[in-house]
Parts: C-alpha cells; structure tokens; sequence
C-alpha cells in the first residue's frame, strides 16, 4: 500500500493527484506589506505639546536626543510628553535613567516661554549630567 502525503487525493477514477498549496504569492504580499509600513513609520519622536518655536537663520536639525525637554507658552514643563514640575525635573531624569555624559537634551521651548524658566530648565539638565544641550529652533531663511 502506498503512503498518501498531506497534499494528495484520490480521484473518481482511483488514481492519485498531487495538488500542493503554492504559498510564494502570499509570502511575497506578507514582505510587501511589512515593507510597506517600515517605510511609512514615522521614527521621529516628536513633542505632543504644542510649541511656536523661536525663528533661527542657523538652525540645524539634532539627531538622537535622549530626552526632550519641552516648555509651553502656560510656563508647563513637559518631560517625554509627562507633565513635571521644575522642582522634580532632575529627580525625575535621574529616576528614569535617562542622563549621562554622552547622551544629548533637547528643549523645545515656546518663544512666550519666559528666559528665566529656560535657564532653570538648563541648569537642571546640566546637574542630571547631560552636557549636550540643545534650545530647539525653527528654520528661518537668511535675512539681511
């Protein structure tokens, strides 16, 4: 007798017909829709707080901030999209693990934002250890 495979059947006249499930096609849709969202996901981490940022004819884009500092108009202080208060900013980056001397912060602050709040801000960024402190601009073009 002969051992029938998970793919063969028998046909009204007795023989044996192999038909095999041919799954390339559905492979080839399962890399092109992975493909597909990899490409359209956005990496960037970006502040939930909406923030008019001040203009800057040398602005640069940074790259790789471990942490973003943001400062809203209201003087609200938003660590990572979380709300904190300025008296627990640096507790709250050192509780997190966030800080250290190669790692790089980010504030974005709003240009309503008061300098004195900033400075704070800075300080106690530089107490947690960072050392790499950027202020976040807006391009703007090159004016006379």
């Amino acid at each position: 007798m002969k051992r029938r495979s998970l793919f063969n059947r028998r046909t009204d006249s007795g023989e044996e017909s192999a038909d095999a499930i041919n799954l390339t096609p559905l492979i080839d849709m399962v890399f092109i829709l992975l493909i597909f969202f990899l490409v359209t996901t956005s990496f960037i981490r970006e502040s939930s707080v909406a923030v008019q940022r001040p203009k800057a004819a040398t602005a640069t884009p940074a790259q790789n901030a471990a942490v973003i500092v943001t400062i809203a108009a209201d003087e609200q202080i938003w660590l990572n999209n979380a709300a904190v208060d300025i008296r627990l900013l640096r507790a709250r980056i050192e509780q997190l693990g966030l800080a250290g001397p190669t790692r790089s912060a980010i504030i974005l602050a709003d240009t309503k934002a008061s300098t004195g709040l900033l400075v704070k801000v800075m300080d106690q960024l530089r107490l947690a250890g960072f050392v790499n402190i950027s202020v976040a601009a807006s391009a703007a073009p090159d004016q006379p």
